[in-house]
Order: structure tokens, then C-alpha cells, then sequence
């Protein structure tokens, strides 16, 4: 019987060292997915590989349960998929470790847990942002064009000066000055 291990996280920049750290001196192979967990199974490249890979009697470890699915259908999709094969899953942490061959009430739960979390997560961070913007606080990259560039940029505009000499002159990107041009005739409007 191998170990086989599967990796994932949400986005690009997340890490998985401690993902890998708990699995790679278990594991005879780990496989890596940097996808959101509740995509469908023809969508996680990770987890299609590992299942590739893995054969009846090997068992796929995970650290914790959600790293299968992050809401509870897929998440029981995957397991139901695992043990029709025969193939037995090992959780490491969280209210579902241990070894399992088939569905249980825990993994159930856990996969519910993993929902709610996700769910709670998604509706703290939504109100963070609300609140911040109540504030007065924006988030994300400051403007490029401010209020002066805007002002040099619409009045070269006017003079029949072309983007790209805009762009050049102020020192944005062309990209830049297109946005700002676009956005212009809706604020003008407003003021009216």
C-alpha cells in the first residue's frame, strides 16, 4: 500500500510548506494544486493526477479534510469517487483525521465545518470591506492618474494631442490615459 499525498491551496501566492512538511516524509509521491477546492473534479489538475497515480488498496493523505473540497457535495463527490476505487483516505488533522475506508459522520461533518468556515470567511471579509469603505477607506493600488495628471491629460486631449504622445508626455501608460479619457465623459455628465 503507498501514501500518496495531495497538496492545495486557494490562489497562486498562498504556500504550501506546511502542507508539504506534514506530507512529504510520509508520502511516496505528493501531488500540488493551486485551485480553489470547490471547483469541479475535471478542473483540479492536483487531484486528477493524483488520481492517476493512485491505485486500489493505496491510501491519499490530505492534512486536513477540506484540502479534498471545500464545500460538502464536492468534498463527498471526491470521497465517494476514492472509495469506489478502493481507495482509502488518511487525514492528518481536524475533526476527521485518522484512516478512512468509507464515509463516515465525521467526514461529513468536517466537509460541513469546511463549508461554514468558508462561508463565514467570505461574509467577514465582505463586511471588513463594507466597513472600511464606510470609513472613507479604500482598499487595493492607489490611482496612477490623480487629479493634476487627469487635468494635463484631458486638455492635451482636447488640443488633438494623440494617446500615445499623452502617455509619453505625463509618463503613464497608454493603457492609463485610455482610462482616464474613458472615464471622463461619465464624470462630466455627472456634473451636469
Amino acid at each position: 500500500m503507498a501514501l500518496v499525498g495531495l497538496v492545495r491551496v486557494n490562489a497562486k501566492g498562498q504556500d504550501t510548506a506546511r502542507q508539504h512538511d506534514a506530507l512529504d516524509q510520509i508520502c511516496v509521491k505528493v501531488f500540488e494544486e493551486k485551485v480553489s477546492g470547490s471547483l469541479k473534479l475535471d478542473k483540479r489538475p492536483g487531484l486528477q493526477a493524483a488520481l492517476e497515480y493512485i491505485r486500489p488498496g493505496d491510501m491519499l493523505a490530505v492534512q486536513e479534510v477540506d484540502r479534498l473540497g471545500r464545500n460538502l457535495i464536492e468534498g463527498l463527490i471526491v470521497l465517494e469517487d476514492l472509495f469506489k476505487q478502493g481507495i482509502l483516505v488518511k487525514v492528518l488533522e481536524g475533526i476527521a483525521a485518522g484512516e478512512h475506508k468509507e464515509r463516515s459522520f465525521l467526514l461529513d461533518l468536517a466537509f460541513a465545518l469546511a463549508e461554514d468556515r468558508r462561508r463565514d470567511i467570505v461574509k467577514k471579509t465582505k463586511s471588513g470591506l463594507e466597513a472600511a469603505r464606510t470609513r472613507g477607506k479604500v482598499g487595493g493600488r492607489p490611482r496612477v492618474v490623480d487629479e493634476d495628471k487627469r487635468t494635463v491629460i484631458l486638455a492635451r486631449r482636447e488640443k488633438g494631442e494623440s494617446i500615445r504622445a499623452i502617455a509619453k508626455a505625463v509618463g503613464v501608460s497608454v493603457g492609463t490615459v485610455s482610462g482616464a479619457l474613458k472615464e471622463a465623459p461619465l464624470e462630466e455628465s455627472e456634473v451636469a
